[in-house]
């Protein structure tokens, strides 16, 4: 008899493995980051550089881990909406065959580790197990959708990840439009 809990952690591994290779190439570039503007050589008085490295690891793995753990609650919110909109089911059951697909993104998070060097790389693996996940979810749930609901449920989850990754975009943009206005940039150079 196999217990139904037995893949509760996976989530969570799935989360810390993205967060910590994220991390790990984000490292790098912070280190560089602070080199080209000059603040290494002050923070390497206060702190080793091993010590410093350490220190940015963990502060990306906090903010990552936040980033990874909101997104699994705003898919999860996404997911049951649209088997609410379109789904035939009403007691939840497709959701407990739904499951299973954890083992996807942890499966993924493995991988991301042999792209530790390349940002586009962990992007791309991100991107691709999201795929793989969605394409798991809509076979899975297929038997309770007619057709109309299955295309209803592509198109919501569609077009609600998009509306949110564009106006994250939007605020990004307007944000640095806005930094970038305020600071004060010399237009002659005096002599």
């Amino acid at each position: 008899m196999r217990n139904a809990y037995l893949t509760g952690y996976l989530p969570l591994f799935s989360i810390l493995l993205f967060s910590l290779t994220f991390s790990v190439y984000g490292v790098e570039v912070f280190i560089d980051l602070f080199k080209k503007i000059g603040v290494y050589p002050g923070m390497r008085e206060f702190l080793s550089n091993m010590e410093l490295k350490f220190l940015i690891l963990i502060l990306l793995m906090v903010v990552f881990f936040m980033v990874f753990a909101a997104l699994k609650l705003i898919a999860e919110t996404i997911n049951e909406l649209s088997l609410l909109f379109f789904s035939k089911d009403s007691e939840g059951e497709i959701l407990k065959s739904v499951r299973s697909g954890k083992m996807i993104y942890f499966f993924g998070s493995l991988a991301s580790v042999a792209s530790l060097k390349s940002f586009l790389g962990l992007l791309i693996i991100f991107a691709l197990t999201s795929f793989v996940y969605f394409i798991y979810f809509v076979t899975k749930i297929s038997p309770s959708l007619t057709k109309a609901g299955a295309i209803g449920i592509v198109f919501f989850q569609v077009i609600t990840w998009s509306l949110l990754f564009l106006s994250i975009i939007l605020v990004f943009l307007k944000l640095y439009n806005g930094i970038m206005a305020s600071l004060p940039i010399m237009s002659q150079v005096e002599l």
